[in-house]
This record gives C-alpha cells, sequence and structure tokens, in this order.
C-alpha cells in the first residue's frame, strides 16, 4: 500500500471523527438544551394559570350620589381599571398588534426570526439593545418579571411565553396584555390611557387614537405626549396607522383619515381633575382611616358619595358670587355646608371659595374647621330653657344688667347689636331678632351645663370645655364647627330626631359586591319634638323678626317657609346664616381663614344670608312645599312664664318702626303689626318661678342673687341712645 492511498484514508477517518463529533456535540448541546429548557419551564417559572387572576392594582372613583358624576379618580403609582373582552375595541387590538407583534396570531409566543434579528444586534452592541419581544414576552415581562434588560431574563420571558400560549387562548392574552401595559403618566392599562389622554373610554376610541396609544407601550416616557413635539406626535401615529393598513386591519380610506387627523389637538391638558374637592378629601379622610390609603389607591373601588352634583355647583356658584360681592367688607372667605336633615347626609360642600388660592389657604375646609358662631348658638339656649318649661311666650326684659363677674375680673354687662333696650317682650320676639340681653338671660335660665349637654346632643362635637366660656356662650364664645351646626338645626327641622351625618353612600368593589359602608345608623329622638316645634316656628316668624330685620330680609323666601338664624361675631371675625325647611338645612360662613377682622358692619344678614338666601332658593325651587308642624301652646297662671302678666301700663309699638302708639291707633292696626310692652311691677321671670321647674311646683329660688340684678335700674342706665 502507498503511503499516498494511507494517508488518504487517514485523513477521511479523521473527517469521519470531527464530523461525528460535531454531529454528537450538537446532540449534547440539543440534549443539554432541552434539558435546561426543560428544567426552567417545570421547575425555573412560575405557574402561569395563575396569571388571569393575578390581583391588579386598579383606580378607585369616588361618584356623586347618582353615580354619574366622577368626583375624583384615587390610585397610586398605577391607574388602571380593568376591561373585560367586550369592553375593550378590536381598533384597540388591531393597533397594538400593528405596532408591537404582526405575527401575533400566527406564533406561538415566540418570534423567532425577530429574535434572531435583535439577537445579532444585541451581540453587536455587547448588551441587549432591541427587544424582538412578542406580545406574549411583553406580558409575561409584566406580570411576572421587572423590566431588567439581561440574557437571563430575556430567556426566563421566553420561557414564560410557551407556557402561557399552552393555557390561554389568544383573545385572553392580548386582553390581559391591553389591561396591563403602561401607557405613561400613571396610566396603566387601555381604558385609563384612553381617558388620561383622550377623556374618553376605551370603547369611544377611533383608528388614530388607538394608534396613537399603541405607540406609547414601546417607551412609554420617551414618547409621553406631554413632553414630545407636535410633529413627534404624529409621526408616532402615522407609522401604527400604516402598520394597521398593511397587516390589512384597516382600508386604504381609514389610513387617509387617520394620517390626515391632528392627533395633538385631541390631547386632553395634564391634570389630577377633581371636584368637590373640600367635600373629596373629607371622605377620604374618612376611608383611609377606615380601610388604610394603600387599599384605596389600589382597590378598584366605586365609592359612591351623598353628594347632590347639581346641588353642589349651585353651592360653588352662590359662594363664589357672594364672596365677591363682600369684597368691599374686607372678606376674603365664605363656606357653605348642605345637609338632608331627614337622612342625614351631604349634599353640598364648599369649604372656601377657591380650593387653589393659596392666598386665602383656599385648601383649608372651613366647614370643618372650629369658629365661633356668634348669635347663630341661641336657638339651642333658647331650645334647653323651652325643654326645662320654658315657652316662647314666656316674658324677658331687654335692659341693661349687669350679670356679675365673667372670671376676667370685669362684669359682664352685654349690649344688643344696635346698642339700643327694647323693654319687655316674649322669647318669640328675643330669639327673632336676635337680642344679646334676653339671651344671656335664657341662658342663665337653661343652664351653661345642660345647655352644652344640649348642644352635644344636636350634633355639636366641639365645646368640650364649659367652664370656659361663662354667660357670653350663648353669644358665640365657644367654636364649633359649621358643619356640626348645619346637623343640629337639622334636629329641628326633624322635629327633634337627629340623623348621623355622613357623606358615604356605599362602596362596591372589584367584583361589584357591596362592601360598606355601615347601613345609616337609624334616627335618634334626642329633642322632644315640642321644643324643635317651637325652635322652627320662632325662626321662621318673619313678623317676629321685622323690627331688627326688616320685612324683606334675606332671611326668607317668598313662596315657601323657611326657618333661619343669622350671627356675628365680636370684631366682626365671622359671620354666619343657618337656613332650613323640614327637607334641606344650609350653614354658610363668612370672614377670613387667618381670622383677621372683616370690617364694620359685615353683619351675618348682610354678608352670609344673601348667599344662603340664594342657595335655599335655587335648592327648592320646584319642590313641594312643606310647612313646619305648629306646637302646642301651654298655659300656667305664673305671670311671665306663659305670657300673662301682672297688671300694668301697656305701652304699644310700631313693629316696623319701633315708634310708640298711642292705643286709639293701637286698636286700628293689624295686631300681628303691633307690639306690646306691659308694665309688671318691675318683677323679672326669676321672681315668679324657679329656673330649675318653672313649670312645676317648686317656688322660686328668692335668694338667688341674680333676681336683684335683673330688676335693677340704676338711674339713666336704660335710656335708649
Amino acid at each position: 500500500m502507498s503511503h499516498g492511498h494511507y494517508g488518504h484514508r487517514r485523513s477521511r477517518r479523521i473527517l469521519r471523527r470531527l464530523f461525528l463529533g460535531v454531529v454528537y456535540g450538537f446532540v449534547l448541546l440539543f440534549v443539554a438544551g432541552s434539558a435546561g429548557f426543560f428544567a426552567v419551564y417545570v421547575f425555573g417559572t412560575p405557574d402561569v394559570s395563575t396569571l388571569s387572576g393575578l390581583p391588579l392594582a386598579q383606580t378607585s372613583y369616588l361618584y356623586d350620589r347618582s353615580g354619574s358624576h366622577v368626583l375624583y379618580a384615587l390610585h397610586g403609582e398605577e391607574n388602571r381599571t380593568v376591561l373585560s373582552h367586550e369592553e375593550i375595541p378590536d381598533v384597540m387590538r388591531q393597533a397594538t398588534v400593528a405596532s408591537e407583534d404582526g405575527n401575533f396570531y400566527t406564533h406561538y409566543g415566540v418570534d423567532f426570526a425577530g429574535m434572531l434579528r435583535a439577537l445579532l444586534e444585541d451581540v453587536r452592541a455587547g448588551k441587549i439593545v432591541q427587544g424582538g419581544s412578542t406580545i406574549t414576552q411583553q406580558l409575561a415581562r409584566n406580570a411576572f418579571y421587572d423590566r431588567e434588560r439581561t440574557f437571563r431574563r430575556k430567556l426566563l420571558e421566553t420561557v414564560m411565553a410557551i407556557k402561557i400560549e399552552r393555557a390561554f387562548s389568544k383573545d385572553e392574552i392580548i386582553d390581559m396584555y391591553l389591561n396591563r401595559v403602561p401607557y405613561g403618566a400613571n396610566a396603566y392599562g387601555v381604558e385609563a390611557a384612553a381617558k388620561t389622554y383622550f377623556g374618553k373610554s376605551a370603547s369611544g376610541l377611533s383608528v388614530d387614537e388607538a394608534a396613537f396609544l399603541a405607540s406609547l407601550t414601546k417607551a412609554p416616557s420617551l414618547y409621553s405626549p406631554y413632553t414630545t413635539t407636535r410633529s413627534d406626535k404624529k409621526n408616532q401615529k402615522d407609522a401604527v396607522v400604516r402598520s394597521m393598513r398593511q397587516t390589512g386591519f384597516i382600508s386604504r380610506v381609514q389610513e387617509r383619515q387617520s394620517l390626515d387627523s391632528d392627533i395633538a389637538s385631541k390631547i386632553i391638558p395634564q391634570s389630577d381633575p377633581i371636584r368637590a374637592p373640600h367635600f373629596v378629601f373629607s371622605v377620604l379622610d374618612q376611608l383611609s382611616r377606615r380601610y388604610g390609603r394603600e387599599m384605596l389607591d389600589r382597590g378598584g373601588w366605586k365609592i359612591y358619595t351623598t353628594l347632590d352634583w347639581d346641588l353642589q355647583q349651585t353651592a360653588e356658584r352662590v359662594v363664589s358670587e357672594g364672596a365677591k360681592r363682600n369684597i368691599p367688607f374686607g372678606a376674603s372667605n365664605a363656606a357653605l355646608a348642605a345637609v338632608d336633615p331627614k337622612t342625614g347626609e351631604i349634599r353640598a360642600m364648599v369649604g372656601s371659595k377657591d380650593f387653589f388660592d393659596a392666598s386665602i389657604d383656599g385648601e383649608v375646609n372651613v366647614t370643618m374647621r372650629p369658629r365661633q358662631p356668634g348669635s347663630s348658638f341661641k336657638p339651642i339656649a333658647y331650645a334647653t330653657a323651652f325643654e326645662k318649661g320654658f315657652q316662647p311666650e314666656t316674658i324677658l326684659t331687654d335692659k341693661r344688667i349687669d350679670f356679675g363677674p365673667d372670671g376676667s375680673g370685669k362684669d359682664y354687662i352685654p349690649r344688643n347689636y344696635d346698642g339700643r333696650y327694647h323693654g319687655t317682650m316674649s322669647m318669640r320676639f328675643a330669639l327673632a331678632q336676635s337680642l344679646n340681653i334676653p339671651a344671656v338671660e335664657t341662658l342663665y335660665l337653661a343652664g351653661i351645663g345642660p345647655t352644652v349637654d344640649m348642644a352635644h346632643r344636636l350634633g355639636i362635637t366641639t365645646l368640650n370645655d364649659p367652664d370656659r366660656y361663662g354667660l357670653a356662650l350663648v353669644l358665640g364664645g365657644g367654636e364649633v364647627r359649621l358643619l356640626d351646626m348645619v346637623s343640629s338645626f337639622g334636629v329641628f327641622a326633624r322635629e327633634g330626631e337627629r340623623m348621623q351625618v355622613r357623606g358615604i353612600s356605599h362602596i362596591l368593589d372589584q367584583s361589584g359586591e357591596r362592601m360598606g359602608p355601615d347601613d345609616p345608623t337609624p334616627a335618634k329622638t334626642v329633642l322632644d319634638p315640642e321644643v324643635a316645634r317651637k325652635i322652627s316656628s320662632i325662626l321662621s316668624d318673619n313678623a317676629a323678626r321685622t323690627p331688627i330685620f326688616g320685612p324683606r330680609s334675606p332671611l326668607i323666601l317668598p313662596d315657601r317657609p323657611v326657618a333661619a338664624k343669622t350671627g356675628t361675631t365680636q370684631d366682626f371675625r365671622d359671620a354666619w346664616t343657618i337656613g332650613y325647611t323640614p327637607s334641606l338645612v344650609a350653614g354658610v360662613w363668612v370672614g377670613n381663614n387667618d381670622n383677621h377682622p372683616m370690617r364694620n358692619g359685615a353683619d351675618g344678614v348682610f354678608v352670609a344670608a344673601p348667599i344662603g338666601h340664594d342657595f335655599m332658593a335655587a335648592a327648592t325651587k320646584g319642590t313641594p312645599v312643606e310647612n313646619f308642624t305648629a306646637y302646642t301652646p301651654v298655659t300656667s297662671d305664673k305671670p311671665l312664664l306663659t305670657g300673662t302678666r301682672e297688671s300694668g301700663p301697656m305701652t304699644y309699638y310700631d313693629i316696623h318702626s319701633g315708634k310708640k302708639l298711642s292705643a286709639k291707633k293701637a286698636a286700628k292696626k293689624d295686631p300681628s303689626k303691633v307690639r306690646v310692652s306691659v308694665a309688671d311691677a318691675g318683677h323679672s321671670i326669676l321672681y315668679y318661678v324657679n329656673r330649675n321647674d318653672p313649670l312645676g311646683p317648686t317656688p322660686p329660688d328668692l335668694s338667688d342673687p341674680m333676681i336683684a340684678r335683673w330688676e335693677s335700674v340704676p338711674d339713666g342706665e336704660n335710656e335708649n341712645p
């Protein structure tokens, strides 16, 4: 055998061995790779069967009572609303497939050609620079992994994509993707994106809008419409539209129309819209204390509040208009709260004239802040006196009275708003005209402690230090909240029954199941109905208030009875009006958040009452007229208690002008337009009744030092200026 022939055979043997080695190597590599893939598939990746049930952070929404108006969308880092298959429009699926994964409906989770192209680019760059990921792979990444770009992560995504394709249909996969994928601006899922950028639900997306949204998922931050130019937005949209045409999803006509659209003009400004902000944040504060803020941000709840959107808009309008009118009075702010006394539900809440005006501390909700109520507190003291047995007909004397030391080292000698004394009059006229001296007398008869207890029973949550107030309490010497005062007057409107004030109607969880809050607390009787009726009778008696307020004040409504009470604090720091019908109570506050005094003359009737009047007139328009139930008068033979007096000379006054009338002229006038003052031998009510048992048999406490103070008449001190 020649050496040449032997060398040839030896070469073929070596080549054969090399070939077999390569084959065996590839086989071993394939076996190892398969084993590795199998190990990763089985042991190294999660169970995809749970994918459709994985919890998604969803946006919670606060609605008005009708559910027709979204007041606020509440979310953390992920603003999301999950849609069903039927709620996602086909055009959004088509735009997404055309933009992200043209072979989506034909591959099995991985596009190997696309991966090969991306791999070559990645190897050339030495790192992951191109994804080449299918929609299924992106779903795997969003659901199970972070967005880290490594070869290991790419392998895991690939394995998970294959598992997902085996477990779910294509429709299920793209639906899960569209509900999860980020679109920028904290918008996760197509529904949140549609509302964020176009102010509409995903079901209403047009071709160009869907194309634009689909373009964002490649790089939500880079392609954000709030950071890109007008031409960038058009280019993003146009690229996807052309892909949709090439893929066969849209016609040439649709392509041309979509290319011609000005997508930039459709994008709404970036914002976090909120309606009725003071009310919304008061509700959120309550819910956060009960459930925790994280649960609210991620729960996907539908929170139905008690707010009446039409009344809220009315309230915001009248507060804004009233605040402008009050600028000459030195008032920078105003607030309003309205409650349905039959249910306790808050119907409107305006905490300031402008929530976003930092110069007036507009974010502060004055309806929830303690302020001095002025004379608007008086009905609570009178109600306490009536509960003891005093009556609207009980006679008091409006004159100069030194009530003794008030704790400051000085004697307490209150004066009326008009600086005048009005002589003897009933509690009805004294409260209706908001006279200060008779009110202090009434508080003494009622007792400070019982009056504070009454305030708490009616719904006042402050006034927890009664020893601090003294007799000045009845003139507004203790701080209360406007919302509490509205709630308290609601007890009068409901004839003695109190409903707990609430701003939440009910809550539905993600599945639509009702989860709270608890059912409303049943009405609780906290006041004798007769007492409530007496207060309503007085506060709705326009003739009785006329001598001070005039016959056509803003405290009346022309078409129906309305009860109302004003209040003005010392130095004009606060002005109030609270008015009610049997079905609605509204309270108004006017002033400055920093407690700076308004100008002289900024009385409740001038700055707060017009706002309250405008609101109540609009709120009751077209509703049935309701009357207050009349109370049953009480009779007694005790002088002054129920209007009976000791004999003495009578003086007649015109109720409008306050001028004295002769008996002859008084007899010719309408009795409702005449006030009668009868001398009673100089004694006060304390001389005839025991203040703790006025209707009972307990004798008067003639040792009460207040008798002498009330009956003392220093020379010249009772002369009206």
